[in-house]
């Protein structure tokens, strides 16, 4: 089967207030914007664009899984457990809404963190062995 979709161009999150969540981006997480206007902003990091969109109060990209549990819709990948305790450290010390680090029982570590808005995005410690090999990243 030939490969149709080649990558995930953009991710959009909702938030309040773009000029706050802006600063929070790229402050906290060292994104680089590279658009902004009344509502919406575009930001560049983790090899991927964001759009941050404004959006209502009660907005968020979490969803509810079939146990009731919010659940984030985005997992960033970092290479390694050291580097997943650093950023968590990090994270903790800039003061993010920040989750312990857990074992979910496959390989890795995760652990979730929120934005400004309530957006929860996840953090694992294995990063994918295809793009390693493409951007020729070694343990």
């Amino acid at each position: 089967m030939l490969e149709k979709l080649i990558r995930v161009g953009t991710i959009y999150i909702p938030v309040v207030d773009v000029d706050s969540s802006v600063q929070w981006y790229t402050d906290k997480l060292g994104a680089e914007l590279s658009y902004k206007d009344q509502e919406k902003a575009i930001l560049n990091f983790a090899n991927q664009s964001f759009f941050l969109v404004k959006s209502k109060e009660d907005q968020s990209s979490n969803f509810i899984d079939d146990k009731g549990n919010e659940r984030f819709s985005v997992t960033f990948e970092v290479n390694g457990m050291a580097a997943l305790e650093e950023i968590h450290k990090d994270f903790v010390n800039q003061g993010i809404s920040v989750g312990e680090i857990e074992n979910r029982g496959h390989s890795g570590r995760n652990f979730v963190f929120s934005d400004l808005d309530g957006n929860k995005f996840d953090v694992w410690s294995e990063l994918s062995p295809i793009f390693k090999e493409k951007f020729f990243i070694s343990n």
